[in-house]
Parts: C-alpha cells; structure tokens; sequence
C-alpha cells in the first residue's frame, strides 16, 4: 500500500463547546504540542488541534469534547484556509484571527520543527488570508467593537460615557482604542501599572496602578481581556453590581469569579455570548470573490499535498514495468541469439517506447487523483 499523509483538525469552537470544556481541550492539546507532526491554534472563541498523520504515527489524539468537530484532509485545509480568511469569525474579516495564526506558525518555528504537511497548509491559509483581508472595505472592527456595542446598547450611548479597559494587551490596546473613537472616558487597569499608564496615555485617558484596590469610580461599561482571573476588590465589585454596570468579559475561561458573573446577573456577558457576532451582509461580489479564493487555496493544498503522494507510485509502477521489459528482451535474446546488433538496438527502442506509452495514461490519472484512490490501486494492481 502507498504511504498517505492524512490531515486531522479537531475544533472546538465557542459555538458549539463552552469555555471551561475549551480550556480543558486546550490543556491536552499542549500536552502534545512538542510533536513536529501537532499544532495548535487557540483564539478568543476557538480551540483547533491539527495533525498530519503520517508523521503522528500511533499516538492517542485528545478526546474531542462534545459540540466539537473532527474535520479531515480536504475539510480541515478548508475550514484553516476559512479561519485565516476572517470567514469564521464573532467579527467578519476582523484582522485579529489572522494576526492570531500567524503568530502560531511563527512562534512554532522558533521553537522546534514543524511536519511539512502541515507547515505547507498554513502558509497556503495566511497567503489567502492576506488576500482576503486586502478585499474588505471600511473600519476594521474586532471583538472589543462588539463588547462595546453591548455596552452601548445598555448604556445609550458611549459618548462621555466613562469606561473601564482590564488589561493591556492586544485585545484591551483595540477595545480601549474602539471606545476613544465612540467619545467615552476610557480607564485602564492592569496588573502592570507601567503598560496601563503607557496605554491610557497614547488615548489620552487614565490609568489605574493595580489591578483593583477599592477605589474605582463608577463606570457605564467595564471590558475585561486578561490572561488569568481578575481579582476585583470587594468594594469595587459591589460598586459593579450597585452602579448597574455592563461587564463583558473577553477571556476564555472567564476572568470574573463565578459569585461575581451571578450577582451581575443579565449584566455579565461572557465571550462565549458573543460567538455567534451579527449577522453581516457582504458587497455584491465578494461572496462569490472570497469563496473562489477558499476553493483555489484549497485545491493548491491538495495538488501540493497529491504531489507528495503520486510519485512513489509512478516510481515504483516504472520501475516495476522497467524490469518486466529487461525480462522480456532477455527472453528474446535467449530464443533469437542471432539477432544482429541494428535488430536488438530497434526492438529496445521498440520495447521502450511502447512501455512508456502504456504507462503515459496511468502517470497523467495518478497526477490528478485527489482522493489518492488511483494511487492506492496501483500499489495492488501492479503488485509494487
């Protein structure tokens, strides 16, 4: 049988699997990201292992927790080409996702090698993905937009409207930033008092030293993306609850202790509550535009990834019809030993010309078999 290598995504996704299963999943996942044939893409909303199997051998994949998906070859190089594209985001072509792998794949090849099968499929992914991204018009929005349009849809308006930012990094600098451009009074707090300070300098608003001390003021709308709980103060928490305050929580698991999330009550919204996003309706053309780019990008994977495959096959047939042919004029110059040297020089070019072009067909067939179903009959056909 012809050697195949086998591409497997499992993915759990915030649509499907809550937070605290996509914590766990992602714990096992690490557990197994040392391996040159496994890596790992986590975001905000989803968690997605990928494997090439060839390279994985007989090693125990994670169990995928229930509401996620198995996806694999063809569908597993769509759905990271999708995910690159901004396709399978809260935020329809939000930069942030892409960014997100891309800093996979980079950091991975800091760290150690990653199985060509799988390197291939995400630089085919990004490579799309920047084309993608070239094509949507208009203000990038991110997921901190959508935490703000909760806010706002509580609070009326955003405009001089004081809000809290708990937080420095990435998603916290585009939520802060969001919440400029709307008019509000930003605040910002982080465990590092000089990253807050830096912050709410370059949008002209305040930094708090600490995290939480009790003497917070009262805010409209508090957007939490950290990387561990938040510890809230006593004092500043009742302040939440009494004031009425909206707090949308960006961390996965959730920042917010559970006793806080339940005294908040409808007023807490988590990020699996904005996985689903708005509903968005693409420019005439661009649909049929971005999915012709997921259908080319695919299929460049999968000629690419035929190519792997296909020539051991061919190698293996030729070699194998090579030797057949040898027999054979051995067989007739055993039975015809007088043949003249002009004779044998024509019947060899004879015998290989006709073998090539018996085998012209099967190669052409083997170079455009997708499925690798032509490739591993061969290997039974032609008994190699």
């Amino acid at each position: 049988m012809a050697p195949t290598a086998t591409l497997v995504a499992l993915v759990a996704h915030a649509r499907g699997v809550p937070s605290a299963a996509r914590a766990v999943f992602a714990a096992q996942c690490e557990a197994l990201a040392a391996h040159d044939s496994i890596i790992v893409v986590r975001t905000c909303h989803r968690v997605e292992l990928y494997v090439a199997l060839g390279g994985f051998g007989d090693g125990e994949l994670p169990e995928l927790p229930a509401g996620g998906l198995r996806l694999e070859d063809a569908a597993a190089a769509s759905h990271l080409i999708n995910v690159a594209c901004g396709l399978q985001s809260a935020v329809l072509g939000e930069d942030q996702v892409l960014h997100q792998v891309r800093e996979t794949l980079a950091l991975r090849h800091e760290t150690r090698p990653l199985d060509p099968v799988l390197d291939r499929l995400f630089q085919v992914a990004l490579n799309a993905g920047r084309r993608a991204h070239g094509w949507f018009a208009g203000s990038r929005r991110s997921l901190g937009d959508v935490a703000l349009d909760e806010i706002e849809r509580a609070a009326g308006t955003l405009v001089d409207q004081p809000i809290l930012i708990v937080g420095a990094g990435s998603m916290s600098r585009l939520t802060a930033q969001a919440a400029a451009r709307r008019g509000a009074r930003v605040t910002i707090t982080n465990r590092t008092a000089q990253r807050a300070m830096d912050l709410a300098g370059n949008l002209g608003g305040t930094a708090v030293v600490g995290t939480s001390d009790g003497t917070l003021g009262p805010f409209a709308g508090a957007v939490v993306a950290v990387s561990a709980s938040w510890s809230v103060h006593p004092s500043d928490a009742a302040r939440l609850v009494e004031r009425g305050t909206t707090v949308v929580d960006l961390s996965s698991p959730p920042a917010l202790s559970v006793d806080l999330q339940t005294e908040l009550g409808n007023r807490f919204i988590s990020i699996d509550d904005l996985a689903w996003g708005p509903q968005v309706e693409l420019p005439d053309g661009l649909q049929g535009r971005l999915e012709r780019l997921v259908s080319e990008s695919g299929g460049e994977y999968c000629r690419w990834l035929r190519a792997r495959h296909f020539p051991p096959a061919i190698q293996a047939m030729t070699e194998a019809a090579e030797a057949r042919r040898l027999s054979e004029l051995a067989w007739l110059a055993h039975r015809i030993p007088n043949l003249s040297d002009q004779d044998r020089a024509m019947i060899e070019q004879m015998s290989r010309r006709l073998v090539a072009g018996i085998l012209h067909a099967p190669k052409s067939a083997l170079r455009l078999d997708e499925s690798g179903t032509l490739s591993r009959a061969a290997w039974e056909l032609f008994k190699l």
